[in-house]
This record gives structure tokens, sequence and C-alpha cells, in this order.
């Protein structure tokens, strides 16, 4: 009698993989996505323009494809790399004893300084029912709004300068209290490009012994190369400077490495402690985590340490001269176009385009306008809304524009579209709700009164394409925390799953 066989499973390199139509799926829905080379997008992305470093960095992410960050002593590469990056970080932010990782991006970074400075605080304030506040300008990035959110902490904001963006050192050394856990400064502040006072604010934490973090997501891996690429002097903001405590700074912004990975950086070993979680009470393996994650992958860390090994100091002197030129040569451009100007005194490659207040009705030009008409000319600008702060004074809505070294390769047709996209709205208003006025401060309507999200997403539409001068129109008018909720909803469904559904926004 002959037993039947056992079913055999297939081997590894039988299993039917149908890669080919995977990779065209993909294409198909890369096509949706806005160009992240090439010059045209001056905002999210960071093109080098060096090929070859791109496929470095992808050959350095494939190396360590299967590598889990969870354990650097299973996987010493990984502390290795890291190792590196840190020392690579202590010498352009000239912090020759600060410690710190690689975390995988801005926000982690941030949410990882504030939940050290809570520890310290709390070690500071045994027993206190007091809730810790983080204190920022008002253009400090929104990636501490979010720490503040997670880690229950209060946030007391500052008003900046409307005209320039500009923080008075004494309108937040002023109120610095007991209950400050951290002050934070940029450099340079996202929304307009311009450098905090950090050795004054700094000077006032130190002497209150409170912790002050330098946000250098956007600048870290710019600002040090500044002056030596031709870009004249930058004021001092890094380690240099007594009382800064911990820096963030990107590796996938001026970096050039891909998204996502951040340095952070503690001038103090006790602070650097503070950031960590560890857990021996629980049956499994010994728990250390030095950043927010478990597992994570080591991809964007080998990308990121290849990419930095590969250019060095004086590769990232060479891009930031690049940058240098094509950021004056925006900037001129910019200052000559009637109806705008640039907000304050930028430093570095970051910066914020508003309405020329000086200029007759007939010549002024609404930057949401201009942006709309530059994407029609293929360049894709970054709308602003404008906000009344707690002062009432009003920022201005604006167009941010961020330079990358690829810039100079397309700048005579960026040129162009600047100057053409504003002949083209000059003297128009905005035609959507608000008409520049920064709103935010109405009562809260109820919630039955709320429009729904769908409509809003309707009503944001112009021939199937979202229109984003009118959602911008719609913050500026709305409560904040209604146009926030409005975002949630309409985020949701754009990426909700639904069957047959057109990706294009139709």
């Amino acid at each position: 009698m002959t037993c039947p066989s056992e079913p055999t499973s297939p081997g590894p390199d039988e299993i039917p993989l149908d890669t080919d139509g995977v990779l065209a799926r993909l294409a198909a829905y890369r096509e949706h996505d806005a160009p992240t080379h090439g010059g045209r997008v001056l905002s999210y992305v960071y093109d080098s323009g060096l090929a070859a470093l791109d496929e470095l960095a992808a050959r350095a992410a494939r190396e360590v494809q299967a590598v889990n960050g969870l354990d650097p002593t299973t996987f010493p590469s990984v502390a290795l790399m890291e190792g590196d990056l840190v020392t690579f970080g202590r010498e352009i932010l000239h912090g020759p004893d600060a410690v710190g990782s690689v975390t995988s991006g801005g926000t982690e970074s941030c949410l990882l300084a504030v939940k050290a400075a809570r520890e310290a605080w709390r070690e500071r304030h045994p027993g206190s029912t007091a809730r810790p506040t983080i204190l920022l300008p008002q253009t400090a990035h929104a990636a501490f709004h979010k720490a503040a959110h997670y880690l229950d902490l209060d946030v007391d904001v500052v008003p900046v300068d409307p005209a320039t963006g500009t923080l008075p050192a004494t309108a937040i050394t002023q109120r610095l209290g007991e209950a400050t856990a951290l002050v934070v400064v940029s450099a340079p502040a996202y929304p307009h490009g311009v450098l905090d006072p950090v050795a004054e604010v700094a000077a006032a934490a130190r002497e209150a012994g409170v912790p002050c973090h330098v946000d250098a997501c956007i600048g870290g891996l710019v600002l040090p190369f500044w002056e030596a690429a031709g870009g004249g002097p930058v004021p001092p903001w890094d380690f240099r400077v007594p009382g800064v405590t911990s820096i963030s700074a990107d590796l996938h912004k001026y970096g050039y490495a891909p998204k996502g990975s951040s340095l952070l950086l503690f001038a103090d070993r006790a602070l650097d402690r503070a950031r960590y979680f560890a857990l021996t009470d629980w049956p499994g393996y010994p728990v250390v985590n030095p950043t927010v994650l478990g597992s994570r992958s080591a991809t964007s860390l080998a990308a990121a340490w290849a990419v930095t090994s590969a250019l060095g100091v004086q590769g990232y002197v060479e891009l930031t001269r690049r940058l240098v030129s094509a950021t004056a040569a925006v900037r001129a451009r910019v200052d000559g176009i009637p109806g705008l100007r640039v907000l304050g005194d930028p430093t570095g490659p970051l910066m914020a385009v508003v309405a020329d207040e000086s200029a007759a009705g007939e010549d002024r030009v609404d930057p949401h306008l201009w942006a709309a008409a530059v994407a029609r000319r293929e360049f894709v600008l970054q709308g602003q809304p404008g906000l009344t702060q707690a002062d009432g004074s009003v920022l201005p809505r604006s167009t941010h524009l961020t330079v990358t070294p690829v810039t100079d390769q397309v700048l005579g047709e960026l040129l162009e579209a600047l100057r053409a996209g504003a002949d083209d709205v000059r003297g128009q208003a905005s035609g959507g709700p608000g008409g520049g006025d920064a709103g935010g401060s109405d009562p809260a309507p109820r919630e039955s009164s709320l429009p729904d999200p769908t409509e809003l997403a309707r009503a944001a539409r112009e021939d199937g394409e979202l229109d984003l001068t009118a959602v911008l129109a719609l913050i500026e008018t709305l409560p904040r925390d209604v146009s926030a909720r409005m975002l949630v909803e309409f985020l949701a469904a754009f990426t909700e799953p639904r069957p047959g559904r057109d990706r294009t926004l139709s």
C-alpha cells in the first residue's frame, strides 16, 4: 500500500512574483507626484543635483536593508555609522564633546529634545504639580507644538515682529519662569528664513538654569558652510554659544540624504541620557531605546552616512556655493518685482515673499495668487496663511521659497516665471474668503455649524485640481482650531482607500 505523497511547498525561487507589474503600478502612482528632482519644487525636497550622490545613497541603503537598528550590539554597523555621523555633527556644529543620535527626522529630534528637557525639569522640581512649559517664538516649527501635545506640556508662544519675522530677544527672555522647561530658538525659522537671536536668548536661559534648544533642522547643514561659500557672516548660533544645550539638524534637508534622517546632539551627557527610554520590568528582552522608535530601519542611516562621508566638509561648501549664488539671484529678482517684497532679512537659502504694502493697489501682488500663477509655469512654491498673533499683530500671508543647489540649473526659467507670474495677477485680490486678512481669533462656531469636510474639499477644487489658494484663504478666515479639524477630515478623506478611486483628486 502506498501512502499519498505530501504536498511540497515551492522553494524560495519558485514563488511567483509579478515584479514587473508591481513596479509598473508604482510608476503609475508616482506620475501623480510633484517632481523630486530638477528644481521645480521649492519646498519639501532638497536636490543636490548630483545623480551619483543619489545612487550612492540607494546602494548604501540596499546594503543594510535587512538590518534592525533596534539593537546595535547585534548589528554593530548601526553604532559605527551613527558614531561617524555624530562626529561629523560635532565638527560642523562646534561641539567637540557633544553626544546624541540619528533620528527619523526633525520632528522626532524636536520631540526627543522636549522629552529630555521635561525629564530634567521634573528632576529640578520634585513633587511639583505644575505643568512644565516650552517657551518659543511664533515662528518655531509645529513639531514643538506636537511634542507638547504628546508629552503633556504647555506652550508659551512669543509674537515676532510682523514686518521682519524677527524675534525680539527681550520678549522671550522676560517670560522665563519656574515653569519653563525648555526655550526654543531657530536657525533659521522655517516660515521666513530669519535667524533668531540665539546668543541673547541662550545667555538668559543659561542664567535661569533652563535648557535652550536650537532648531537647526533646516539650517544645520547649510549655515555652517554659508560664510566659507561666500554668503557672508552668520551670527553665532551653534554650540559655540554659551547656553545652547541641544541642536537638531536634519540630514535629509541640506545634508542631501534621503528621507528621513536627522541629527540630535546634546552639549551635556545628563540631558542626553534623559531622552532615552529603558525598561527591564517585563519578561522579554531588556529594552533601551535612544529614540522614539524601537525597531527602526537602518536604510536612512546608511544613506545619510554614505552621503556625508562622500561629500565631507569641502563637498558641502561647494554645494553651498551654488546655493549662495542661486539664492542671491532669486532674492534680487523678487526685490525687482513691483508689488512684492521679501519679508525681513533671511539668513541662508530660505525666504518668504509678501505683498509690498507700500505699493499702490493696482501694483500690489497677492503672494498666494502669485504662487498659483508661478505653478502654472511649472514651478511649485509654498503658500503660508496670514496669522493674527497673541498681541494682535498680523503676520502677513506669504509664499515660501526653499532654494537648493539644483535651482542653479533652472535659474533662468525660474526667474522668468517669478516675474511673469507677478505680471499675471498684479492688482488682483484673492478670490478666496478672507481677502488677505488673518483670522483665527473669533470664537469657534458650534459643531453643528461647521462646514461639511466634503463640501470643504469640493470648494477647494478647481477643474478637478486642488486649489491651494482657496484652502489657504479658508485657513485665514476660520478660527484656527476649526480649520485644523477641517484639514484633518480633508486629509483623512483623501488618503482613505476606496475601490476604483482616482488618485488624481478629481
